[in-house]
């Protein structure tokens, strides 16, 4: 297996909604998609599968490590080497790759986020910057295209927190601010406890139009010049906010269950919007 070969896997075996924005790309651009989010995934395992948080960090810190072999020119990894290739022809910066990597040390010591603001800094790292990347691997003529691949990143990192909620108290995370669980009159107790409420609810919806906001301003960034290159990530987006809508179409029954898309509907919902090359409906 080559190293473009061990990436297409991770990706495909993953299931992820991304998966289904590398099907309509060919050639260099999709070599480099799936080696972008190959990366992400190995990165983002080190945190969710290694329960001691110091071999954790020893791990984080080989993919730093890694990341300079690379950029010396001597990736050791299957990723890197995929990635490598396409870093100047795309323009995909070091500091983007490097900031996932922060993101994911972040979730080793930081369980809790007291504001918004202080989540947004998780959120970009975790998923702006991944968006930046990515965006630049679809096609950029114009910089404030730059702009809306971070926000829709923010945007899809809300959604997954709001998706996650239940499966994230197991693991004693809490995403979501201290002080918007305060303002709906809930506890810290009764995420980890796992207890669907009305106030529950109610708080869930104000995260959901939080969300849906993110995307709302993603799409008013987006040049025209660039609509059609950057098919792929609004495929993603059509995937992520029709999850949205489910979510709250089931009351928010996320405490228990993980509401997900039939890969059936996934690809529908990407041919039909590689097709428009128009936002979807947030």
């Amino acid at each position: 297996m080559n190293s473009n070969e061990y990436c297409q896997q991770k990706a495909a075996a993953s299931g992820s909604s991304f998966y289904y924005s590398f099907l309509f790309l060919k050639g260099a651009r999709r070599e480099a998609i799936m080696a972008l989010y190959a990366f992400c995934r190995e990165v983002d395992d080190v945190v969710d599968e290694t329960s001691d948080p110091e071999i954790a960090a020893k791990q984080l810190q080989w993919w730093r490590d890694e990341l300079d072999r690379m950029t010396a020119g001597n990736p050791q990894h299957p990723v890197t080497r995929a990635l490598s290739p396409h870093l100047e022809g795309f323009g995909i910066q070091r500091k983007w790759l490097t900031a996932v990597i922060d993101g994911m040390a972040m979730d080793l010591h930081q369980h809790r986020y007291a504001d918004y603001e202080g989540l947004k800094l998780y959120c970009h790292r975790a998923a702006g910057v991944v968006g930046c990347a990515a965006a630049q691997i679809f096609g950029v003529t114009d910089p404030r295209t730059s702009e809306y691949a971070a926000q829709l990143g923010l945007a899809f990192q809300l959604t997954n927190i709001i998706r996650d909620v239940g499966e994230d108290a197991r693991r004693d995370r809490i995403y979501l601010p201290l002080q918007d669980l305060e303002q709906f009159k809930l506890t810290p107790a009764d995420m980890l406890a796992r207890r669907h409420s009305p106030a529950f609810v109610e708080m869930m919806r104000f995260q959901a139009d939080r969300a849906r906001q993110a995307y709302r301003q993603a799409y008013a960034l987006l040049p025209a010049a660039d609509k059609r290159a950057q098919r792929p990530g609004l495929m993603m987006a059509a995937i992520y906010s029709t999850l949205l809508n489910e979510i709250e179409r089931d009351d928010f029954q996320v405490m228990n269950q993980r509401t997900s898309l039939t890969p059936i509907r996934k690809f529908w919902l990407a041919w039909k919007t590689w097709i428009n090359a128009q936002p979807p409906s947030p």
